[in-house]
């Protein structure tokens, strides 16, 4: 996975669904969704033409969708997995990167959690809770008007998640706001007729833009690992063939907005996102407490019951704030410890358009969402122009509404062992040391970086301990 730090030559605009008529100025100064980045990367590898500079082919795989594949292969870039952006303070050869904090810790300058789950009896205080969330959570700390940084350092997290730093710097806490390493500009703009290049005479706009401060940058991860691909220099990944010689340029976001792209790091090395917590979880009445924290949104759909493509039975699951992977009546957790080699099999099956029994060769985590904290959804749309294959009128995309970085979700296990399984499942390092992200847990679009999480523990609040 490479590590790769954008530097914004100009202002950038990343424009969604909304309408931008007017005085409406759109969102387009928003810190940009995973799906920008992916997006940018992915039009960057077109227009890099790869074959015909290194000589190398490039796979191509079939158009349509799993199990209804057509027989012309002309999409390239399957391989793709990008996760980010997250900003990125550089100073020198240094850089701490930033992330959004956990939504249960609401303290000016501290890492230490405000909001604790509460032991209660559900039984003889009815709630308004869903039925798989057994405990409420509560707010240990007066109300206070102080509000806490949205952005934490790298530090700060592991801090957090009682988790070992990665250097000196990196564990240094640092608490930054939006307005810190970012400024909103605002411009008017004009309609232009795309047959004349002309004025149209018809549509005026307002528009507001994004301007990193000196010495920001966007930090991205991204990796095509191409299996026909193999270049004498960069092996089989296209991002190393991309930013050749440790640069290059990106066009991110609407307007053709350009960005100069490095590679940080050495290949291989520990990826500087905060490493989630694996063993050594807080006990409880025989129970191991773990809870895992959203470092990115997550899109968890709908789910209607009925047959599937493949023939399987599928059941219906409600989705929105609860992961699919969640059972709703229980709140049991439906993820399984399963080897590389079945993984490997169950996606052949998968791209052939085969079922498969999902309690085959694997073995059930032992675990129980029982509370959550999750704050209001984001919405994750955008704006795409004419073309003659998908979408000939151009127009919004498909709109979701995601749970929004910083959620955090408490679990219950029965004992260690399935608490580290459940770890394992959820970090997005998996079982590795970090140099690896393993697991992103968003139902759609977690190879564009969507539910990238960390582990850590939790207690519950004692209202008799001042």
């Amino acid at each position: 996975m490479n590590t790769i730090l954008l530097q914004p030559t100009d202002v950038l605009f990343f424009r969604d669904g909304r309408p931008m008529d007017g005085s409406h100025s759109g969102h387009g100064a928003a810190w940009p969704l995973p799906t920008v980045i992916s997006t940018a990367f992915h039009a960057a590898l077109h227009r890099a033409d790869l074959e015909k500079y290194t000589g190398q082919k490039i796979r191509r795989h079939r158009s349509g969708r799993s199990g209804n594949y057509g027989n012309e292969r002309d999409r390239k870039f399957g391989c793709l997995r990008t996760v980010g952006p997250f900003p990125v303070c550089a100073k020198g050869d240094a850089s701490t990167w930033f992330f959004p904090r956990p939504a249960d810790a609401q303290l000016l300058l501290s890492t230490n959690p405000s909001f604790l789950p509460l032991r209660t009896d559900r039984a003889a205080s009815p709630s308004s809770l869903p039925p798989e969330l057994i405990y409420p959570v509560a707010d240990t700390e007066e109300a206070s008007k102080n509000t806490p940084q949205s952005w934490w350092s790298e530090g700060a997290w592991n801090t957090y998640l009682e988790t070992v730093q990665r250097n000196e710097l990196a564990a240094r806490h640092f608490f930054k706001n939006d307005s810190d390493f970012a400024d909103t500009e605002h411009t008017f703009g004009i309609g232009i007729d795309p047959n004349t290049g002309a004025q149209d005479g018809e549509r005026f706009y307002s528009a507001s833009y994004l301007r990193l401060r000196e010495g920001w940058r966007l930090g991205a991860f991204a990796t095509a690992p191409d299996r026909d691909f193999n270049d004498s220099e960069h092996g089989n990944d296209l991002i190393s063939s991309l930013i050749n010689g440790d640069s290059g340029e990106i066009v991110i976001g609407g307007q053709q907005r350009v960005c100069s792209a490095k590679r940080e790091g050495k290949k291989g090395g520990r990826l500087p996102l905060p490493l989630g917590k694996c063993k050594d979880f807080s006990v409880s009445k025989g129970k191991h407490l773990v809870k895992w924290v959203l470092l990115s949104p997550a899109i968890w759909p709908e789910i209607p019951s009925g047959m599937s493509k493949r023939g399987t039975k599928s059941q219906s699951h409600p989705g929105g704030w609860l992961p699919n992977w969640i059972l709703p009546s229980t709140g049991q957790v439906l993820l399984q410890s399963v080897s590389p080699q079945e993984r490997r099999r169950r996606r052949s099956l998968n791209y052939d358009g085969k079922g498969y029994r999902s309690d085959e060769n694997a073995t059930a985590i032992s675990a129980r969402l029982v509370a959550a904290i999750v704050p209001k959804p984001i919405v994750v749309t955008g704006w795409a122009l004419p073309n003659e294959t998908d979408r000939p009128q151009g127009g919004a995309k498909s709109t979701h509404l995601a749970v929004p970085a910083g959620a955090v979700y408490y679990f219950e296990t029965d004992s260690s062992e399935a608490a580290v399984a459940l770890a394992n499942a959820l970090n997005w390092h998996g079982a590795t040391n970090g140099t690896e992200i393993q697991n992103c847990r968003s139902t759609l679009l977690g190879e564009k970086g969507f539910g990238l999480g960390v582990c850590g523990t939790w207690q519950f609040y004692d209202r008799n301990v001042q």
